[in-house]
């Protein structure tokens, strides 16, 4: 009895030192980071900006693998299902992450089944008209809204995207109504913007912003609570008089639950190593997004605090999946 425990306690000790030394030597071979989402959109360009960083610090392929479809779930459920081994890791958006619980019946649970390794950055929606469109300011917009209810088109990135959601927020808090235009990601949202095809969009900072500084869209607000330093002549729509509206995106990256806690903290050291770099604060405070950083545990908490908020949000403004 006393032989057959020791050797038990042997073999967990023997495996926990296996542990230590792959954890060192990870990784030893490419890893995925799969993006649920198609190429080009702000999520994406965020994943080849720190796959690049990773490849260089720890010496092997950080590949980007875009899986796209069902608003992020299945490229959710493909990580969700993994060997939990390290090698195959996600970076997704809030909607992904905390929104779609509320709208989708998901074969896997964005808590139980995800190690979280780091919350990356939040960035707000910026909402912008065609030039076209006769208004300057959120008053005139809410204005012509009223004017014509059902007339204005709205495109998102998705249903229960953050697009989707500040315009639906938009919509109760203003007592306007506009048509929601779901695309597929914000690439086509934000192209058809531009050429004129929807009036109205909400769409994440990091693709806008070019757009804006270029005048081929014109921004009334931003969703936060305070301006952004990439576009700091553009209020709030708090400060445009719809007073407490915050409503901003994050992005972060996890693992299969059951990953190694080394190779998580070592990823999660890394990772906050990569977002004190100078060209990286510089390229996300240009872009509009704001770096975060910090510890597994605290992207836990914040991420259940998240799950919370949104489900409020998704029955207070009757939103569904379609």
């Amino acid at each position: 009895m006393k032989k057959a425990l020791l050797n038990s306690i042997c073999a967990l000790a023997l495996a926990a030192v296996a542990a230590g030394v792959a954890a060192q030597q990870y990784p030893t071979k490419p890893v995925r980071l799969i993006v649920p989402f198609v190429v080009g959109g702000p999520n994406d360009i965020q994943a080849r900006m720190l796959a690049d960083k990773l490849t260089q610090r720890l010496g092997q392929p950080f590949i980007v693998d875009n899986r796209g479809g069902a608003n992020g779930n299945i490229g959710m459920e493909l990580v969700a299902k993994s060997p939990p081994d390290g090698y195959t890791i996600v970076i997704a958006t809030v909607g992904t992450w905390a929104v779609n619980p509320s709208l989708y019946k998901l074969p896997f649970d964005t808590v139980r089944d995800f190690a979280p390794i780091i919350l990356v950055s939040t960035s707000p929606a910026v909402l912008v008209v065609h030039p076209s469109v006769p208004v300057r300011s959120v008053k005139e917009l809410i204005a012509l809204a009223k004017a014509k209810p059902g007339k204005l088109n709205y495109g998102s990135s998705g249903v229960g995207g953050l697009g989707h959601i500040s315009g639906e927020l938009f919509s109760l808090r203003t007592g306007t109504k506009m048509v929601h235009v779901p695309y597929k990601s914000s690439a086509p949202a934000l192209n058809d913007v531009v050429a004129g095809q929807i009036e109205v969009l909400f769409n994440n900072a990091i693709p806008t912003v070019p757009f804006i500084k270029s005048g081929r869209v014109r921004a009334l607000a931003v969703t936060s609570l305070k301006r952004m330093q990439a576009l700091p002549e553009v209020p709030t729509l708090d400060e445009a008089g719809i007073k407490g509206y915050d409503n901003s995106s994050w992005s972060a990256i996890g693992a299969p639950a059951g990953t190694p806690k080394e190779i998580i903290a070592k990823l999660n050291n890394e990772l906050n190593q990569i977002l004190k770099l100078p060209d990286i604060q510089e390229k996300s405070i240009s872009s509009g997004a704001e770096i975060i950083g910090g510890t597994p545990e605290q992207f836990a908490v914040y991420l259940k605090s998240e799950i919370a908020k949104f489900a409020r949000v998704v029955k207070e403004a009757k939103i569904t999946a379609e």
